[in-house]
């Protein structure tokens, strides 16, 4: 969950708290390189500068800035027009806390250094589009903080070897494994809730496996009906409901960020790090600890390759309405699929 930011520089009138000014367009995020052509296997560093170019002090919530503790992709690459792999991690959040917030004042500037190849992969040669993308609050109301492309030239790049197919899953191959730490207390919890996951995703599938309709269930947390989108969900829950049934799993307890659930790596299955929010939330129902296993693994690419566009019911129900397409790729309206609460045909 480690993301390599070198160094942070606020300007003095950053101030925690919560104000009402609605930021609209008029923040400003600029990245700079000190080389634009690099040789061999360097690090890639980028300077970032976030300015509010306001008369008046703005709202931003710290997960849309750079941080050591990283949960989702806040830049967009391409390598010769095509899209670069983000291989940092996904996590489930809670709601943003008041000492999540922070005020920046009218004309005030934050600066960051960040080194991207911890959580990209460049190790291929290749001209480099790189824009910062942070989302817009994670659906809640805060604007989309966006760059124009910085490019970059590397060269003499040592392509990463690519890893073996895994094996196919099997049920003699199902298996929970412990690391991190975990108390035998913990290693119960998780248990129960592996069990209670995996009842979640296979009733999912089997409501799924039918005949696709509008149903009020489907269109609260993946909108408008189409064949190919229902078609969609019902894979990625066939596809969790075998992992649970028969993938070795590796729960790790060693995170303890209070407002995170879990997180995962997307390309490294089938191991789930569950945080501090996990062990209060109940085993079912909404925001549970079967949900959020049901969340990440969503995430692995070998099952459904989700992604975190928005978090909580409300903000997922309403992505369903505005992009149904967005809903279909949205781990939260997964799990809000699979737990169901309020209960819906």
């Amino acid at each position: 969950m480690k993301f390599a930011v070198l160094g942070i520089v606020c300007a003095s009138s950053l101030l925690a708290g919560a104000v009402q000014a609605n930021p609209g367009q008029g923040v400003q995020v600029r990245l700079t390189a000190a080389q634009q052509q690099l040789q061999g296997d360097v690090d890639v560093v980028l300077q970032v500068s976030v300015t509010n170019t306001n008369r008046h002090p703005v709202q931003l919530l710290q997960r849309q800035l750079p941080s050591d503790e990283l949960a989702g992709a806040l830049f967009t690459i391409y390598r010769d027009g095509q899209r670069v792999a983000y291989t940092g991690p996904l996590a489930k959040r809670m709601a943003p806390q008041a000492d999540e917030h922070v005020r920046l004042a009218a004309g005030a500037t934050l600066n960051y250094t960040v080194e991207l190849t911890q959580a990209y992969d460049l190790s291929r040669n290749g001209r480099y589009s790189v824009e910062y993308q942070s989302r817009a609050g994670h659906g809640m109301g805060l604007p989309a903080l966006k760059s124009e492309p910085l490019y970059l030239w590397l060269e003499g790049r040592s392509e990463r070897v690519q890893t073996a197919a895994l094996p196919p899953i099997s049920p003699a191959a199902a298996s929970i494994s412990y690391t991190g730490a975990c108390k035998a207390s913990q290693q119960k919890t998780l248990a129960n809730a592996v069990a209670a996951a995996t009842t979640y995703s296979s009733q999912s599938a089997s409501y799924l496996s039918g005949a696709g309709s509008g149903t009020a269930r489907y269109v609260k947390w993946f909108g408008t009906y189409t064949s190919s989108r229902w078609n969609t969900v019902a894979s990625n829950f066939a596809e969790v409901r075998d992992a649970f049934q028969g993938a070795a799993l590796t729960l790790d307890c060693s995170c303890k960020t209070r407002n995170t659930f879990a997180y995962v790596y997307p390309n490294q299955p089938y191991k789930i790090y569950v945080c501090g929010a996990f062990w209060n939330a109940p085993m079912t129902g909404t925001d549970s600890k079967a949900g959020t296993l049901v969340h990440e693994m969503m995430h692995f690419n070998v099952i459904a390759g989700t992604d975190d566009w928005a978090y909580g019911q409300t903000a997922a129900a309403n992505l369903a309405i505005s992009d149904p397409n967005k809903a279909v790729d949205n781990s939260d309206n997964h799990e809000y699929f699979a737990e169901n609460t309020p209960s819906l045909p």
